[in-house]
């Protein structure tokens, strides 16, 4: 994958087809640590601790459709090319976690891309399912939270067209406020 928002899309895809219905993504960029940390929690279904060793091996998967899986074994070489890691933590019937962590500055790490469209795409399309999103540079940060945002709303749905273009304004307003003329 070309950027790390759809390795995110990725995971996240994952938790969804695991039966969560909460799903946490969490984006941050620490200058003084020089790091580049995403993590995406769930409360589906989880792994033993079989599937968690295999997890990074492109040749397993859980999958019918296809006989490999190539999105966490990505993943986690894009995140140890930038001197980082990747960790899988899961339990069955309790949900997984998995973080990744990148040097901010190395000239291998892969941009962060579109971050917003991603978040966007999952809070839309998945409108059963509850997510938290937080995106942080440095000192400053900014939420968004569907449970919340659906208990405003009163049963109006996200994919709703004023809604939607709410929540995409919100995104790119908020993102770009963050970064303050920075960029991942």
């Amino acid at each position: 994958m070309t950027e790390i928002a759809l390795n995110i899309l990725d995971v996240a895809e994952n938790s969804v087809r695991a039966g969560a219905d909460y799903i946490e993504i969490d984006v941050a960029a620490d200058t003084q640590k020089d790091t580049l940390e995403v993590s995406i929690r769930d409360n589906g279904c989880g792994m033993s601790e079989e599937q968690v060793r295999k997890a990074k091996d492109p040749f397993f998967t859980t999958r019918t459709t296809r006989r490999v899986g190539l999105g966490l074994p990505f993943f986690e070489q894009a995140a140890n090319g930038t001197g980082g890691s990747l960790k899988i933590i899961s339990r069955e019937g309790e949900g997984t976690t998995v973080k990744a962590v990148f040097g901010l500055s190395h000239i291998d790490r892969m941009p962060l891309g579109d971050i917003n469209s991603t978040i966007y795409t999952l809070a839309v399309f998945n409108e059963g399912i509850d997510f938290h999103y937080r995106y942080a540079y440095d000192d400053r940060e900014f939420v968004l939270d569907t449970k919340e945002m659906k208990q405003i709303l009163g049963g109006l749905p996200l994919h709703n067209a004023e809604v939607s273009e709410f929540i995409r304004d919100y995104l790119d307003a908020n993102q770009a406020e963050v970064n303050d003329r920075r960029t991942l």
